[in-house]
């Protein structure tokens, strides 16, 4: 068990030697000078100003709480009592009573507090308990607050969350057991390599913070990553589209295209093989192609939604149906990739040209009434800030959406690597997904101008007639061919019960399907690791809580549902193709030169 005098007691097991102590100071001195001077260079520029919006918000919260008193008075009495009661309990607790009544705040679930220090030791014990009391507070103060404008209370609750997040006592080094003791057991090297990591990743940024979070060295794209063979069949100045080669002698007649996200690289679906869509897919006899979208430069600033529509998805279509000879395909899209995808399926349907036999939506929105905490990011001021920025540059950087996601799940994508990296004094280990993560691509800023404001803002894409795509008007609810959507219970950037009213809007046979875990882990569920289940539903209400309420829970990856439902619109088994050996002549194997582009 672990006790005070673990870690308040064990001055004996570091050197008193004065030598040691004063090199260690000395290279802290060192280093600590290093990181200064690049942060003073990174915000030498900054003005402070209020870039997110986020004044106004705080400002409208501030003014409703004082001109209530009571609620202030109320809320102040609520935490004084409960970190009073935690007093006394931690008080008999450290004299070795065991007080009775109530229960801790923190749940176990929690793997920021996983150290044992955090439940066996009643200092440690105290601090997070006493953390968990205020952050609770501090959150139910804003939600709990009347008279708010919802939007408003969004953003607050949101900032709040950040603020709550920032403050935990695992972000300090003297209120983290494990750091303690790591600096116990290494007199003190932790320290020193922390603040030389630090350095390192304002280099990285050119004097901006860019926090390591993965080892870069251990991947190489078309080796151990990205490495299922096939062949680049077709390119625009905005895509590679990639045919793989078949691993089985007949395949389904009706070929597979996916879309990814145009923010992201495509081998998302390409990881592991204990993660690989593509090889699955491939294993399981489909003739699988997919889109590698350009990393674009201010060269390309120009390409709107349109141009990726035609010169993306209808394009990579047209290519396929020249290749295998079959007049239809099956599609699947993912995220924004999926978005692009239902409003191409729409402008397809008003043009009546029947090219896409079903669709696969994954964690996809095509209804932005609330469309998460992105949202928080979405006003006309910050819109109007973010275009200014943009159309100078060309584009909008993948730094800059990096960071934003980071922070909508601050304590993965940031605190925790700030306590690996700079307290603890280690590397990030060599994890696949956050190699995809941190390996983004940049968007044009025609295109993304338009996304944000026509999606995100004004909910166009759901208004019959909302959005016009070369020229044609385009509605989802002319949509009929058959559409399985996927979404996932705790995604954060595109909310199920959003996804959900897809069920609503597209009018042909639609499948709903909710995938356990978040946006990108519940998708990325191979049948082998048997890791998340998932709910099914053959009623489709109007409301998505009723759906939930109804649904069945099954056992097992979403895959397999999904393989029997895509079967049924596979048509006849046919002999495999060879992407060497179709009507298109191969530019270059996969994946292809596109995806080797780097962001920085």
């Amino acid at each position: 068990m672990t006790t005070q005098k673990d870690f308040f007691s064990k001055q004996e097991s570091i050197s008193t030697d004065s030598s040691p102590w004063s090199s260690f100071f000395t290279r802290i001195a060192e280093q600590t000078q290093l990181a200064f001077k690049a942060y003073q260079e990174a915000t030498s520029q900054i003005t402070f100003d209020d870039p997110l919006n986020v004044r106004p918000a705080f400002l409208e919260f501030s003014q409703k709480a004082f001109s209530n008193p009571e609620y202030l008075f109320e809320a102040q009495k609520e935490l004084v009592e409960t970190q009073w009661n935690l007093w006394q309990k931690s008080v008999l607790k450290f004299f070795g009573d065991k007080p009775e009544g109530g229960q801790e705040q923190s749940q176990n679930q929690d793997k920021r507090f996983k150290d044992p220090a955090w439940s066996e030791n009643n200092i440690f014990n105290f601090i997070k308990e006493s953390y968990f009391i205020t952050s609770e507070w501090l959150q139910n103060s804003v939600n709990n607050m009347d008279g708010i404008d919802p939007s408003t209370k969004k953003k607050v609750d949101f900032y709040t969350r950040q603020f709550v997040d920032a403050i935990a006592p695992t972000n300090f080094f003297a209120t983290n057991p494990e750091v303690l003791r790591e600096t116990i057991k290494t007199n003190g090297m932790n320290i020193i390599k922390g603040m030389e990591n630090l350095v390192k990743d304002f280099e990285r940024g050119n004097g901006k913070l860019r926090i390591k979070t993965v080892d870069h060295d251990h991947f190489q794209i078309g080796k151990n990553i990205a490495s299922t063979p096939g062949k680049v069949i077709f390119q625009t100045d905005l895509m590679q589209l990639i045919q793989y080669s078949p691993k089985t002698e007949k395949v389904d007649q009706i070929p597979l295209l996916v879309v990814p996200p145009w923010i992201n690289k495509f081998y998302i679906f390409d990881l592991s093989d204990k993660k690989s869509f593509i090889k699955w897919a491939l294993d399981h006899g489909k003739t699988v192609f997919i889109v590698s979208w350009v990393n674009p430069d201010d060269k390309l600033s120009h390409k709107t939604f349109n141009s990726y529509m035609q010169e993306g998805i209808i394009a990579a279509i047209e290519a396929i149906i020249k290749q295998t000879g079959e007049p239809q395909i099956n599609v699947v899209g993912y995220c924004i990739g999926g978005t692009l995808l239902a409003a191409t399926i729409a402008y397809l349907t008003e043009k009546k040209r029947d090219l896409i036999k079903s669709a696969t939506f994954l964690t996809t929105l095509t209804d932005f009434t609330d469309a998460g905490d992105m949202s928080v990011f979405i006003d006309d001021k910050q819109l109007d800030r973010l275009s200014k920025r943009i159309n100078k540059q060309g584009f909008l950087d993948a730094e800059a959406l990096n960071r934003t996601y980071s922070i909508l799940r601050a304590n993965d994508m940031i605190w925790s690597f700030v306590i690996n990296n700079y307290m603890l004094g280690r590397e990030p280990f060599p994890f696949d997904l956050l190699y995809w993560n941190d390996d983004s691509t940049h968007m044009p800023a025609e295109m993304m101008t338009f996304f944000l404001r026509s999606m995100y803002k004004e909910n166009l894409l759901a208004k019959p007639g909302g959005i016009k795509l070369d020229g044609v008007s385009i509605d989802l609810r002319d949509v009929k061919i058959p559409v399985y959507l996927l979404s996932a219970k705790e995604d954060h950037i595109a909310p199920w019960q959003t996804c959900y009213t897809g069920t609503q809007l597209f009018k042909g046979d639609t499948r709903f399907v909710l995938a356990a875990s978040g946006h990108v882990a519940g998708m990325l569920n191979h049948p082998s690791l048997n890791k998340y289940c998932y709910w099914t539903n053959e009623k489709l209400p109007s409301n998505s809580m009723q759906w939930f309420k109804d649904a069945k829970q099954e056992q097992g990856s979403w895959w397999n549902d999904w393989l029997s439902w895509i079967s049924k619109h596979g048509g006849k088994q046919i002999p495999a193709l060879d992407p060497s050996k179709g009507k298109l002549k191969p530019i270059e194997d996969a994946p292809g030169s596109y995806v080797q582009v780097k962001m920085y």
